[in-house]
């Protein structure tokens, strides 16, 4: 009788992407944008980018940066690199009176790195199972300064390792409304509280959030990018999955 091959169980790594997004309130066109671009020698990004002002004006200025960006990561440029060419067209394009921030969230499958580029006021944190670190060193956006330079930073993979940023409006929810500006501990308490699989649910919590620190009107695009790097054991094909809700 045949013995029954015995099937081999493959550490692999999972890379997970939550994004939760809102506009200003009264507002048709949000004036963030973010979109992932998958790397041409393994990986992902998640791109976010907050155009100036808000409304439709803010949407087309984000949303060009952001697939500009997208296009060069998935052309094979390097994070730094696809910084400094975006913000070069449109420091060119818009003649230095437009900004836009700019955050890329790379998952490096060719480095095992996560890799940070950031223009951008708000803070990227990294929660794992050992440490937290929060990157907020202050740093210009793209469009106006000619001798601008992204924040970049590469950390190692790690299981079980989260990676979360966001836009302003979810920095100072709250500032427009009378009351207290949204807590940066609150914020951490919800990454602190949850695992790294759940990156829809802490997106969402930290959008909520600010949402409640607004008084359920935000008074600015509001948008929480979470990214986790799982370590599995698994067995059989690799499928990748994407879900988007898009309300209208």
């Amino acid at each position: 009788m045949s013995e029954t091959p015995e099937i081999s169980v493959v550490k692999i790594v999972e890379v997970k992407i939550g994004i939760a997004r809102t506009s200003k309130y009264a507002m048709d066109y949000c004036g963030d944008s973010c979109d992932i671009a998958e790397r041409p020698h393994g990986g992902i990004s998640a791109v976010i980018a907050d155009g100036q002002g808000n409304g439709l004006a803010a949407h087309h200025t984000s949303s060009w940066v952001v697939n500009k960006a997208v296009s060069l990561l998935a052309d094979g440029a390097r994070d730094g690199a696809v910084a400094r060419a975006v913000h070069d067209y449109l420091y060119a394009m818009k003649d230095k009176k437009v900004s836009c921030t700019l955050t890329v969230l790379s998952a490096d499958l060719e480095t095992e790195t996560v890799v940070i580029s950031r223009n951008s006021n708000c803070p990227v944190i990294i929660k794992t199972p050992e440490y937290e670190t929060v990157y907020d060193e202050e740093v210009g956006p793209i469009g106006v300064n000619r001798h601008m330079k992204p924040m970049m930073y590469e950390v190692p993979f790690e299981e079980n390792m989260m990676v979360v940023s966001y836009t302003d409006g979810i920095a100072q929810a709250g500032r427009k409304r009378g009351g207290p500006q949204a807590d940066f501990e609150k914020i951490m308490a919800i990454i602190r509280d949850n695992p790294a699989e759940d990156v829809d649910y802490v997106a969402k919590a930290i959008l909520e959030y600010a949402l409640e620190m607004d008084h359920e009107q935000a008074s600015d695009d509001m948008t929480v990018v979470v990214m986790s790097i799982l370590g599995q054991s698994q067995s059989g094909p690799k499928i990748e999955q994407i879900s988007v809700t898009y309300p209208y």
